[in-house]
């Protein structure tokens, strides 16, 4: 056996995250990825992954209308604040914005050269705008109604755009409008054959037949070279999107084999369309008889029932490019990716990936299968969502429960299959295999919602459920068969009133022989199987007990409680052995690993910890929600963790200990090599290099006796600068940083102010000014310069006294220009000249009158002698007097 290694760290990676609230969305030219509306954000996500490429507005307002350029460069977006807003997305920053319109804008679209915008708002007019200009260039009035949708013809050479509306009272309209400036008249053709709302237009690939598609469930087909109604398409259901099929398409072609006389024989070009509606299911359509060639027998969504009792299945439908398929949006905010496939006499519509761009509240998550390469989510729906870890796309759903899923577990059953159990607030549960997505047995007995479900642990043969109903019961998965087509009525085994509250949580001992309950009134007890006969009960809890799970080498259980807390328990007299406290709020969950030496827990303060049992200590706080943290899932083998909570978020754990300790040697190893060519560089006097290496290791203090060593340089100036051209601009802020440290102290200000001052004679302000954070590290300078310039001027203030005293007293002297000193050394030539000849009784006498002269010559002079700039004074020696 391995030795036990306690786990130090774990490394985040975000899995499964919100990014498609409803509304509107808009894909880009190449399919790449689909810019979708998310509360009061527009997030970019790529379309493979579902990863957030980035997040664009924050302007507390929802989104009502996207459209992107034909370079994918720029995207258009109005909300009911009535702006419409320019971003560049190479940027993500609003280029411009304006306002036109006197309601909220429903629709936009940008015309194929990029140059021009259309706007369709509340207000029933029509605006074409100059998306460089940002003004209104045209201006069309004459809808009845709110404007649902816009587009413009692709032909350059017919400047058409087509709006739809929905007029009210039984009435819809699709106008056609000309935008070319020769024309007077704006409004070409009003086509009127809706009485509801037109939900999208598209055309045929030859430009000359029009399509909308309505809630009146019709579509209807128009002829262009006279604005005629060619033909009526009745659906039998509200259609909400309708799209043409390019001839070179992989859908077309598949259609193609499929049909062999496609050819019409007035010589036009047959072309098909795909509508989808509230009904959730895919149609293929021929223009030729106008009849339905290809219907899905089977939906993929969940028909939303709205309050008016009317069904929302899709909700728009687009085909990509790049032969990517066809995708389409359910009513309950997921991606649907369909390609279709042909085969002797069948049409196949295959559903490829299925992206959830909204889960609402995670309350459980379990991984599924050994190799833990699936993870299935319970929210705050009646199915469950089986994921993908690789692509994180939506494998299957599992649906049959009537209520909101509360509770999920899984397990390997001997015969090698996957199971998945489910609680429900319908009272029931069910169980599901994995591989086919069905459901093969049920059980009802419950008077309460079901919140807690456990599966056995050795023999998989039995699962444990606890409800609202305060019961504990033990259903059999007797009668199970491989091949099973209905599902069976589960039988509970055995039945027990466990406790006087809700019974939150529910877990199997590791040997199948005991089973604990944990309640909101505050107690978890134990109970023998298969009769369920109390062990013991453990109290001490203040608070409702959320979470219960067993060691898996102790006779102990953990638990973990609204009061803040988990507590272990030894199962033997049921005592309280070691308690854990440092979450803000309710602890939701708390499981063993690390073959039951550590303890990993999540809460509703949005936090994740890792305990160590032997030590009371916590090792690791990770805060990467933003709410309450319900959902904790451990894996059996990598024991990687996955959480999810109210914040939609699911997160997905590594642990990441050896790593980092392998991170962490070779760093000491890189920077013992550095330090070792720091410390050469020194020796040859290479400071520029030196420097470099100093920044690299991040040791500012030898970086400052670097610096120190070059002020004391005669050429302190050239070595500075050669030092410092080096420095890339995250090397500056880190420069601006210690320079901000050094200032602080009188000390060490001299040499920061130096350096301070070479970095603003090289680098030109406007290098300067850019530098991240620079203008905190000036606020931090500023004061403390003033502080040193002042000490310093009250220094040198200071010596001006002392110049005085020892001017007075004939100790110093200023140092005066050669042509003054050649003065005087004539004028003491003269002087002496006539000492000489007076012998030398004369001469003391002569050189007393001198010296007096000179004195009273000098303070004539110079006055109350001030010091002056420019004037170097010599240093102060001592004079012998003479006896």
């Amino acid at each position: 056996m391995e030795p036990l290694r306690l786990k130090t760290n774990y490394r985040c990676v975000p899995a499964l995250q919100q990014f498609y609230t409803g509304g509107p969305f808009v894909v880009s030219s190449d399919s790449s990825f689909i810019a979708c509306a998310c509360g009061e954000s527009i997030k970019i996500v790529d379309s493979a992954t579902a990863a957030i490429r980035s997040t664009l507005g924050a302007d507390s307002e929802s989104f009502t209308a996207l459209a992107l350029s034909p370079d994918d460069r720029l995207l258009f977006s109005s909300g009911h604040s009535r702006q419409i807003k320019v971003w560049d997305l190479s940027t993500l920053k609003c280029v411009r914005s304006w306002k036109g319109h006197e309601g909220p804008v429903m629709c936009m679209t940008c015309h194929p050269s990029g140059g021009l915008l259309a706007t369709g708002g509340a207000d029933r007019k029509v605006l074409v705008w100059d998306v460089d200009g940002g003004y209104c260039t045209h201006y069309f009035k004459g809808h009845g109604g709110v404007v649902s949708c816009v587009m413009f013809h692709p032909d350059p050479e017919k400047q058409l755009l087509f709006s739809g509306s929905d007029d009210g009272g039984d009435h819809a309209t699709v106008r056609v409008w000309d935008i070319s400036k020769t024309k007077k008249k704006n409004c070409i053709a009003t086509l009127d054959n809706h009485s509801s709302a037109v939900t999208s237009l598209a055309l045929s690939e030859d430009g000359w037949t029009l399509l909308s598609a309505g809630r009146d469930k019709v579509v209807t087909l128009w002829d262009l070279h006279d604005y005629s109604s060619k033909k009526t398409v009745i659906t039998n259901e509200a259609v909400e999107a309708v799209c043409v099929l390019g001839s070179g398409s992989p859908f077309a072609s598949s259609l193609d084999s499929y049909q062999q006389n496609l050819k019409k024989r007035d010589g036009s070009q047959i072309f098909y369309f795909i509508t989808v509606g509230e009904r959730g299911i895919v149609r293929i359509w021929n223009s030729k008889g106008a009849g339905c060639i290809f219907e899905q027998k089977t939906s993929d969504v969940t028909a939303n029932i709205d309050e008016d009792g009317s069904r929302r299945g899709f909700t728009s439908a687009v085909m990509l490019a790049s032969d990517q398929g066809l995708l389409c949006v359910t009513a309950d905010q997921q991606f649907l990716f369909y390609s279709l496939e042909c085969t002797e006499e069948l049409l196949q519509l295959n559903l490829t990936k299925r992206l959830v761009g909204y889960n609402e509240e995670i309350v459980d998550m379990k991984f599924i299968g050994d190799d833990e390469k699936f993870l299935a989510l319970a929210t705050n729906l009646e199915q469950v969502r089986v994921y993908d870890l690789a692509s994180m796309s939506c494998s299957y759903v599992l649906s049959g429960h009537t209520e909101i899923i509360l509770c999920l577990d899984t397990c390997v059953s001997s015969s090698g299959k996957t199971l998945i159990v489910t609680g429900s607030k319908d009272n029931s549960v069910r169980l599901w295999e994995s591989e086919s997505a069905n459901c093969i047995g049920v059980g009802i007995g419950h008077m309460g919602a079901v919140g807690a479900i456990a599966f056995s642990k050795r023999k998989q043969d039995f699962f444990v459920s606890g409800s609202s109903d305060h019961t504990l019961k033990v259903w059999s998965m007797d009668g199970l068969s491989d091949n099973m087509t209905m599902p069976i009525n589960l039988k509970a085994k055995a039945v027990v009133a466990a406790h006087d509250k809700d019974i939150n949580s529910v877990a199997v001992a590791p040997n199948d022989s005991l089973v604990c309950s944990g309640s909101q009134d505050r107690t978890a007890c134990v109970w023998r199987l298969p009769d369920l006969v109390s062990v013991v009960v453990f109290k001490g809890h203040k608070r409702g007990i959320w979470s219960v799970e067993f060691s898996p080498v102790d006779q102990c259980v953990v638990t973990a409680s609204g009061d803040k807390t988990i507590r272990i328990w030894a199962i033997s007299d049921g005592s309280c052995l070691k308690t854990f406290e440092g979450h803000t709020s309710s602890v939701l969950r708390a499981l063993f690993v690390t073959r039951g030496t550590q303890i990993v827990s999540c809460g509703a303060d949005g936090l994740v910890k890792l305990w160590t049992v032997k030590t009371n200590e916590c090792v690791a706080t990770y805060d990467h929600h933003e709410d309450k943290v319900w959902a904790l899932a451990v894996g059996r083998k990598t024991e990687k963790l996955a959480t999810g909570g109210g914040d939609a978020v699911v997160n997905l754990w590594f642990d990441s200990t050896a790593a980092d300790k392998e991170e962490a040697f070779r760093k000491e190893e890189e920077g013992v090599v550095k330090g070792q060519e720091l410390e050469n560089a020194v020796s040859d006097a290479d400071y520029t290099k030196a420097i470099q290496i100093a920044f690299e290791l991040r040791r500012p203090h030898r970086l400052f006796e670097l610096f120190a060593e070059l002020c004391r340089k005669r050429e302190a100036e050239d070595h500075m600068d050669r030092a410092l051209k080096g420095l890339g601009s995250e090397e500056l802020r880190i420069l601006f940083n210690y320079i901000r440290e050094w200032n602080t102290k009188p000390k060490l200000c001299y040499v920061s102010q130096f350096v301070l001052f070479r970095v603003f004679s090289i680098f030109p302000p406007t290098d300067i000014v850019q530098i991240k954070g620079i203008g905190e590290f000036l606020e931090g300078l500023i004061p403390y310069s003033q502080r040193h310039f002042g000490r310093i001027d009250r220094l040198v203030r200071s010596t001006f006294l002392l110049d005085y005293i020892l001017s007075g007293m004939s100790v110093i002297e200023p140092q005066v220009q050669p042509t003054e000193s050649k003065a005087e050394l004539l004028l003491q030539s003269e002087i002496d000249i006539p000492d000489k000849e007076n012998g030398i009784e004369k001469k003391d006498h002569t050189h007393e009158i001198t010296a007096s002269k000179k004195r009273k010559s000098n303070k004539s002079k110079h006055g109350s002698h001030k010091k002056v700039k420019n004037v170097a004074y010599n240093k102060v020696e001592s004079i012998q007097l003479q006896a």
